[in-house]
């Protein structure tokens, strides 16, 4: 076999799920010792091309080529033998079972003991961890861990594998800056070992500092492939959506205007939960999107749920339109218009199992039920008929699962519910979080088009350019205090990452 022939090549691969096309006759290839981005929009199908490379899927036709021989890969127990290693978007962990247990799941299964050696494999389990820089607890129960721990739980269990091909589908999505520079090193020195690794993300930045290559899906067939240092991510942006997004965000509301607006509309005063929210003041104007940022862990999401009474507030006060409000549970601020979306889409945004039009009447019964309490059927799809024209939402009609929808349109579905409430402040945790630059740039036109009906919005997230693009101002939360605030020409990646870091205005300058 030719030292230049693929480790892995793909021809002509499809796929189909009833009478909808997945992959059409897609080609792919993936070299020894590379980083090759699978790049393209929720719903292009780069998660389906995975999970057939990964023997979840089988193809419907189509050849995949291993080391130069043709495989046909009948499960994913084959395709671990094979070499292939998936780490999925969707954390697939047992929640009952320690962290060792569940790094070590494979190995344990395929055991002939009938004992287990735990010391031994909590000390391989951590020694896997702290290649990632981690020292977590590698007995502790996996479901008492947040998500972005989760998720290096996740990436631990394929580096236990003898890979010869690594699959990582968005594995950076809940990970803090300093996680995902561990992981990044770790993936270049398997690339140095000759592993080639297919690394799918949103994440342009990631993309551009990272790959060696991108292969572009779009609508299920690949349209680009071509080494990344001769593509600029404008062209990629193109490829993969088939247009320009020159207006990626929306014009921002005039800062006169914002400076000199009448009163705010929420005023928060010492808010404080005594554990991860510590004595936090800000206010927010009508028609106003106000950031949040800070580093994973700061108690962005803490106090978010503290305002609107998902966390207990142990001191503090809540003034919307001056009116002091009392807020013990989220039901409270519901009722003064107060929502909040939770950056976990699967666990708090949508109900998978329910149509569209009930995920979206789920949290305003009141508007689609008859007087005795008695869900109408008819109001229900109007109402989600008409929020979901208002978001562009995408869907094979509002009577399907809104597990059939991409991430960027469940999103949408999460979204509508929150306006079926008719909020005055949105409170939005991650909004953009495991979705495609297309379904980003949606979501930010629609947030800034309710900030000009007059919402107050404030816009969670990790991404430092979504809140420098999208957000009028900034405030900078530091170990649940507030580092700062910025607006204007000072909003940059750099000032906001220093006030992050605990450095005050005055060091900055």
């Amino acid at each position: 076999m030719s030292a230049d022939a693929p480790l892995l090549q793909l021809r002509g691969i499809e796929k189909h799920f009833g009478a909808s096309r997945a992959l059409a006759g897609v080609q792919f290839s993936l070299r020894r010792g590379e980083i090759h981005a699978l790049c393209g929009e929720n719903g292009a199908g780069k998660s389906t091309l995975m999970k057939i490379i990964a023997g979840i899927h089988p193809p419907d036709a189509g050849e995949i080529f291993l080391d130069g021989e043709r495989v046909n890969i009948d499960g994913p127990a084959h395709a671990m033998r094979l070499g292939i290693g998936l780490v999925h978007q969707e954390i697939a962990l047992c929640g009952d079972a320690t962290v060792a247990e569940n790094i070590f799941m494979s190995q344990v299964n395929a055991s002939r003991r009938t004992w287990m050696d735990y010391g031994d494999l909590n000390e391989r389990a951590a020694r896997v961890l702290a290649r990632l820089g981690q020292d977590m607890d590698p007995r502790r129960r996996v479901d008492e861990l947040p998500i972005c721990s989760q998720q290096l739980v996740e990436i631990a269990k394929a580096l236990t594998l003898d890979c010869k091909v690594l699959i990582l589908d968005e594995p950076t999505a809940a990970l803090t800056e300093v996680e995902s520079v561990a992981l990044f090193r770790v993936l270049h020195d398997l690339k140095a070992q000759g592993i080639g690794i297919v690394y799918i993300s949103h994440r342009m930045a990631e993309i551009f500092a990272h790959g060696d290559r991108v292969t572009v899906l779009r609508d299920g067939r690949d349209v680009h492939c071509g080494e990344l240092a001769a593509l600029s991510p404008d062209a990629l942006v193109r490829a993969m959506v088939g247009r320009d997004l020159g207006n990626y965000y929306p014009p921002k509301r005039d800062e006169l205007a914002t400076r000199h607006a009448d009163q705010p509309l929420l005023e928060v005063n010492d808010l404080a939960d005594g554990e991860s929210v510590h004595g936090i003041s800000f206010a927010l104007r009508r028609g106003e999107v106000l950031g949040i940022a800070g580093l994973m862990g700061a108690g962005r999401s803490e106090l978010a749920e503290t305002l609107c009474g998902l966390r207990r507030a142990r001191r503090g006060s809540v003034r919307l339109q001056g009116e002091t409000l009392r807020i013990t549970k989220y039901a409270d601020a519901l009722a003064h218009g107060i929502a909040y979306l939770s950056e976990d889409r699967k666990a708090a945004g949508v109900f998978l199992e329910m149509s569209v039009a009930q995920n979206i009447s789920s949290m305003a019964p009141g508007r689609v039920s008859s007087r005795w309490g008695l869900i109408r059927s008819v109001a229900e799809t109007q109402l989600a008929r008409e929020l979901g024209a208002q978001l562009n939402l995408k869907s094979a009609g509002v009577d399907c699962e809104a597990a059939s929808l991409s991430g960027g349109n469940q999103q949408k579905v999460a979204i509508a519910k929150l306006l079926a409430t008719h909020p005055r402040v949105l409170l939005m945790d991650e909004p953009t979080r495991g979705v495609d630059v297309g379904a980003k740039s949606e979501i930010h036109h629609i947030l800034r088009n309710l900030a000009d009906q007059g919402v107050g919005v404030i816009v969670i997230s990790s991404e430092l350019p979504e809140i420098i693009g999208l957000c009028d101002r900034a405030l900078v939360i530091h170990e649940g205090r507030l580092a700062g605030e910025v607006a204007g020409e000072e909003m940059t990646e750099e000032g906001l990452l220093r006030l992050a870091s605990g450095l005050t205005i005055e060091e900055m300058h």
